[in-house]
């Protein structure tokens, strides 16, 4: 048997029924039952006439359409659909006219609520509406009060104090109209701060930004500053080693330190090499030579410092090769060497060559006499004869090796590097600054 079961508005509860709605819900059922076909009302064993049918789907219609707000579940379902008032639970039973259905609703909602109501509500829901009455109840009869005192109060006051309360209401309006504009135009402020505020943090991080980059560039011209005095210090300390070695230059004799000639016993020596020999101090032809190569290379380096050119002879300084060519004959080349084993007393060019540059230094003597300070040498030449001496050696010797001694040709080579000594310290101090 089917039965109709109804939900609370407020929190959907299913309404619990009493055993007088229990009856009439059965009531309700056979009274369905009994108004199921609108023609059991006529005479019993009357013909269905034609427009039953359709007065029949007219009201299932209606019903449909009154009770489209609720829903029909199951007893283990309650859901609820549309806006309506409430739900309708279980099966529909034997449907019945539109009016009948509506009178059983609201005998059912008379009872659940003891009055006439819209909405069935539980009894949680209930008290606790009651609750919310009561408490604007409360909050209305504070108006009223309220409302009465002010009234009292107005018809207390005078005419004056009326004016008067009348006048600071007033005054209050229009101070509470200055304090609006103020508040506007300090929103206004507020509006032009915060604008201001932004320009002024873009600007500092702008500012930000070409600080950092000033400090970056700060660094690097710092890094380069301390390269470039780091370069500056080294060129200072090569400047000063540069002067130092300028200022020993300076006090240095370029000719005494390219040419050292002193004397080693009976020998006379330039550079090292001895120029001569004698019996009891053999000195090899290869010695020999060199000596008349750095010889021959000193009077060059004489000759050019005074601005001298030979007349009748040209030096050609080559070491162990040197030699001299004659500018007037054909360019016959006289050797100043000797060739390993081959005997002095038989080649007659060595000892052209000999006189040849015993020539070309007398021609740097009589250049050097005229100058001033004057040169003046401590031995006498006679390049025409190849001889070398004077009173202080008590006699001449011969620079030519044919019909002469070792003993006798070694001292005129000795005698001949002593004028070389003395030309040197002449052209050193004369000629310092060239």
């Amino acid at each position: 048997m089917s039965s109709i079961r109804f939900l609370c508005h407020f929190c959907r509860g299913p309404l619990k029924l009493t055993s007088s709605v229990e009856a009439l819900g059965l009531d309700l059922s056979q009274e369905l039952a009994a108004s199921k076909f609108p023609s059991a009302q006529g005479e019993p064993g009357a013909a269905p006439e034609e427009g039953s049918a359709s007065r029949m789907q007219t009201d299932l219609e209606e019903l449909q359409e009154s009770a489209s707000g609720w829903t029909i579940l199951s007893e283990d379902e309650i859901s609820r659909s549309g806006s309506s008032n409430f739900t309708l639970l279980g099966e529909l039973g034997p449907v019945g006219t539109l009016s009948s259905i509506q009178r059983a609703t609201r005998g059912v909602f008379d009872i659940l609520t003891g009055e006439e109501l819209d909405h069935p509500l539980c009894e949680d829901c209930t008290d606790s509406l009651l609750e919310q009455l009561d408490a604007q109840l409360s909050i209305s009869e504070s108006d009223i009060q309220n409302y009465q005192r002010c009234l009292e109060t107005r018809d207390g006051v005078s005419e004056d104090a009326r004016e008067a309360l009348e006048e600071e209401l007033q005054a209050v309006e229009l101070e509470e109209a200055r304090l609006v504009q103020e508040l506007e135009e300090l929103e206004k402020n507020r509006d032009r701060a915060r604008v201001a505020l932004e320009a002024a943090r873009a600007e500092t991080e702008t500012r930000e930004q070409q600080e950092r980059q000033s400090h970056r560039d700060l660094s690097e011209l710092q890094w380069q500053q301390l390269e470039l005095q780091d370069e500056l210090r080294s060129v200072e300390a090569r400047l000063l080693y540069a002067q130092t070695q300028l200022t020993w230059l300076k006090k240095t004799n370029a000719f005494q330190a390219a040419f050292e000639i002193c004397c080693d016993g009976p020998l006379a020596t330039i550079n090292g090499c001895r120029l001569g020999c004698t019996p009891r101090v053999p000195v090899s032809w290869g010695e020999i030579n060199a000596a008349w190569g750095h010889a021959a290379l000193l009077l060059q380096a004489l000759a050019r410092t005074a601005g001298l050119q030979f007349q009748r002879y040209r030096l050609s300084p080559c070491g162990e090769r040197s030699c001299l060519r004659s500018l007037t004959d054909a360019p016959a080349a006289l050797p100043l060497f000797c060739t390993c084993g081959q005997s002095p007393l038989l080649d007659s060019k060595f000892d052209e060559a000999m006189v040849a540059f015993l020539d070309c230094l007398q021609q740097f003597k009589e250049a050097a006499e005229k100058g001033e300070p004057a040169l003046c040498m401590p031995y006498t030449i006679h390049a025409g004869g190849g001889l070398v001496g004077g009173p202080e050696a008590g006699e001449f010797y011969s620079i030519r090796t044919r019909l002469n001694t070792e003993e006798r040709w070694t001292k005129a080579l000795k005698f001949m590097l002593t004028n070389f000594k003395c030309s040197l310290a002449w052209v050193s101090s004369r000629y310092r600054h060239k």
